[in-house]
């Protein structure tokens, strides 16, 4: 429990950005007591020669059992950074998602917040060597010569001494230098040159005519004065206004020469004002777009439903104006005094909302995302502690939930749906629209999901009346849905009709398109050129030294990529188990369909979108812009070009290989596949006239096919529905993923086995497994994975104590204390 100190309570205990399952207790200095609160960020030293910027929850009178308590040692804030209710809503993340809440901790700050120590190096001056020295420690010696004091991270990249850890000890022990741990912050305030009058608190009419005196002989000082005074309005009687050095410069065309010499002088000061990265500059807001009949019905539906629940789900088709409906929801949560948090699932949605909602409420809406500097993140967080600063609505993707609010009224989850909002690694493994229905319960605020293509378990929660539902099924403008062709792309593929992977009806279509100078999206969910690359006579494939997967080929830097662990290595001219010649690409990725592309339609501007044309965050809103503005004819994306774009010329939408989303080994395969047709289907005709998709497929007569070509959500959900409910999965059934990793793989079966049978000791046939996942080693550890099937109505605490109860006698058996256990809790 959080609460805040008003009498002698010298113990603090404190959250610490460590994996561990408790919270430790500190001493608080005497020159602390009364001013040290939850909330606040402290300095402690944890194990041996360590420092952590912890985070204290509680302070108390009652002193531990059992252990030594050491001392805080330094309070790094006057005022919390962190809120009461982000301490309640940080638990229920650990308790849920099976996790601690250090590991939460370390997700939800920035990185600026948060302290680390780093070891110094000094050299001692009186050491004298009694024998030769190695020639890495001589090569450390000599560069602490230079500079008598260095961090080592710096000390080993000067020094050229790899394992300097070592070295570095060896030394220490003779004696040759000293070491100690040092606080380093990321974050520091931008600030700027400030210019004011000496002596301005006196300053009056003789004042002024004795300066214009004292530099009548010098007009180019006397010139920057003026400038300053007219800048300022110190002659006007009014308030005066800060001037920035730059500023004043700049207006008056003087010479940083001119401004010294005011500075000597003694006519003017300066000094160092916090500006801060935030753009916070005035926009002129807009008036609301008015909504349409189906648009209003919707909108009051909605408001509605959230005087009898607090969560809505919005299933609106694409193109009916759902982020219209936002906005008025938005304006409507701000005349009450209350902020919005708007979710999105990728950071490339940002930068088309972003437009949007500036245009209406101007400068008060914030965006938050790992895009953006981590400094600009941290005045982000700062600037929601302080009410004068504060904004009204943030838009972000997941983890804008864990941002201090302190009005929150609505949260809306745009694309519910989409896998995005699930993070994967490391812990916690949070699901950012579950978590947002949380964090706003917290507040008494409501929460709005939205998408065309609802996930299967907020359908269920809609229709057994846990959440309320509004329908929205008319596009805006009556605009008709795209029309959907499917290609048999086997039987093409038989008849050597296809170019490249193109079938001759795409290629038509995608010709009359250009021809008339719209637009064409075409998508293929799988990046680089192709996914491997393989010998022709002999059949070998180059697989990654670290994970059991093969190198994926990226023709443009030449390269073979891991994209589970980054490890890359050259293309190999020969191959090395048969040196034969002849390595052909397998499959096709992203950067193959921009290549066929540029071949077939050599006149077309073409552009690619994924993970690697958009690594920053200028990379993304440019290709973005770019089609928005027409200076893009084809688009070429994964994933990203499936959701929440809004382009107006679009009159084509090919789906290069639908079958490659159905056959995947996972029970949400079908649903992802449905979501991921219709969303980017309706990436077609979205303003001026009814779209053509292009669907290619090997397997046409697949039930699946049959429901995206009718947009026939209610079936596919039924289906899914019941098959889920024979098979005991979600929304019927909870899902804990238990993870098990070693580098021993004999080791890790054993241990897989034992722990299941454990597991099945307490839950019977609700355990499977172990069995390996698709990917069974990354980053050289090996992986088995139990799947445990808990019942909607059971207790998730009983269950979390029965788990880690397993884990802990696990890991105290001698053979198993090498280990790494973790949980993925409704696994998507």
């Amino acid at each position: 429990m959080v609460y805040f100190c008003t009498e002698m309570k010298p113990y603090a205990d404190v959250i610490l950005p460590l994996p561990l399952p408790r919270t430790f207790t500190y001493r608080v200095p005497e020159e602390l007591i009364g001013t040290l609160r939850p909330g606040c960020r402290v300095v402690v030293p944890f194990g041996r020669k360590k420092y952590y910027t912890a985070l204290v929850c509680r302070v108390h009178a009652e002193k531990p059992v059992g252990y030594e308590v050491r001392d805080v040692s330094a309070l790094l804030d006057r005022e919390p950074v962190l809120l009461p209710v982000q301490f309640t809503f940080w638990q229920w993340l650990a308790d849920y998602y099976l996790c601690s809440v250090g590991d939460v901790y370390k997700a939800a700050l920035p990185s600026g917040l948060k302290l680390e120590s780093e070891t110094v190096v000094e050299y001692n001056p009186d050491f004298e060597a009694d024998e030769p020295l190695s020639e890495r420690e001589q090569a450390v010696l000599d560069e602490l010569s230079r500079a008598s004091q260095q961090a080592i991270t710096k000390l080993q990249q000067a020094s050229g001494v790899k394992d300097i850890v070592g070295v570095v000890k060896r030394l220490m022990d003779r004696g040759a230098i000293f070491v100690r741990e040092e606080m380093r912050q990321a974050y520091k305030p931008r600030t700027e040159a400030r210019v004011k009058l000496a002596g301005a608190e006196t300053l009056g009419e003789e004042r002024l005519k004795t300066l214009f005196d004292r530099l009548g002989k010098a007009p180019r000082q006397l010139d920057l004065l003026m400038k300053y005074i007219e800048l300022s309005g110190c002659a006007s009687g009014r308030e005066l206004r800060e001037v920035s050095k730059k500023e004043l410069l700049l207006r008056s065309g003087s010479s940083p020469a001119a401004f010294n010499s005011l500075v000597e002088k003694g006519v003017f000061e300066t000094y160092r004002f916090e500006v801060g990265r935030l753009d916070r500059q005035q926009l002129t807001e807009s008036e609301l777009n008015p909504l349409n009949e189906f648009q209003q019905r919707a909108y009051d539906q909605i408001r509605a439903s959230f005087r009898q629940k607090n969560v809505c789900l919005l299933q609106g088709v694409t193109g009916s104006g759902k982020t219209e409906i936002y906005i008025h929801l938005i304006r409507e949560t701000l005349r009450q005094g209350k902020q919005v948090l708007y979710l999105l699932p990728e950071i490339a949605l940002t930068a088309q909302i972003t437009t949007r909602l500036k245009r209406v409420f101007g400068n008060r809406l914030g965006i938050y995302h790992s895009k953006y500097p981590d400094a600009e993140r941290v005045e982000m967080w700062q600037s929601q502690l302080q009410e004068a600063k504060e904004y009204d609505i943030i838009l972000g993707v997941r983890s804008s939930v864990f941002l201090p609010f302190r009005r929150l009224g609505l949260v809306i989850v745009d694309e519910e749906h989409e896998t995005t909002y699930k993070q994967q690694d490391p812990a916690p493994r949070y699901h950012a629209r579950n978590a947002a229905i949380m964090l706003a319960s917290y507040y008494h605020a409501c929460t709005l999901l939205g998408t065309a293509t609802p996930s299967v378990e907020s359908w269920f929660n809609a229709i057994e009346g846990k959440y309320g539902m509004v329908l929205l099924h008319e596009r805006y403008k009556e605009m008709q849905l795209p029309r959907i062709l499917p290609v048999d792309i086997g039987e093409l593929l038989r008849k050597k009709r296809m170019t490249g992977q193109f079938s001759p009806l795409l290629v038509e279509h995608m010709a009359g398109a250009l021809s008339r100078k719209e637009q064409v999206i075409l998508f293929q969910n799988r990046r680089g050129f192709a996914p491997m690359i393989e010998c022709r006579t002999c059949g070998w494939v180059p697989k990654c030294k670290h994970c059991d997967v093969s190198l994926t080929y990226h023709k443009g830097m030449n390269q073979l990529t891991c994209h589970y662990c980054g490890y890359t290595e050259s293309v190999p001219r020969s191959c090395p188990a048969c040196e034969g010649q002849e390595l052909n690409p397998q499959g096709f990725g992203t950067e193959k369909v921009e290549e066929d592309v540029r071949t077939l339609f050599p006149q077309a501007k073409v552009a690619r979108m994924d993970l690697d044309t958009t690594r920053t965050r200028t990379a993304y809103e440019k290709i973005i812009a770019d089609f928005e503005q027409g200076k893009t004819d084809v688009l070429i994306g994964t994933q990203m070009v499936s959701k929440g774009l809004d382009f107006d010329h679009v009159s084509v939408v090919g789906i290069l290989n639908a079958d490659t989303l159905m056959n995947y080994p996972d029970f949400r395969a079908y649903e992802r596949a449905y979501q991921l047709m219709a969303q980017v289907s309706g990436r077609a005709g979205r303003k001026n006239k009814q779209g053509t998709v292009i669907l290619q497929t090997r397997s046409l007569e697949h039930p699946l096919i049959a429901q995206v070509m009718a947009n026939d959500y209610p079936a596919m959900v039924k289906g899914q529905l019941n098959e889920r409910k024979l098979f005991h999965y979600p929304p019927y059934h909870r899902l804990v993923y238990v993870y098990l990793k070693n580098r021993n793989e004999r080791l890790l079966d054993l241990m897989a086995r034992t722990m299941a049978s454990r597991l099945r000791a307490i839950f019977g046939n609700r355990v499977l497994g172990p069995d390996h996942p698709p990917v069974k080693r990354i980053q050289s550890l090996y992986i088995k994975k139990i799947v445990v099937k808990i019942e909607t109505g059971a207790s998730l605490a009983q269950v979390r104590e029965l788990l880690h109860q397993v884990q802990q006698d696990m890991l105290a058996e001698e053979p198993f204390k090498s280990l790494i256990v973790y949980y993925d809790v409704d696994p998507v």
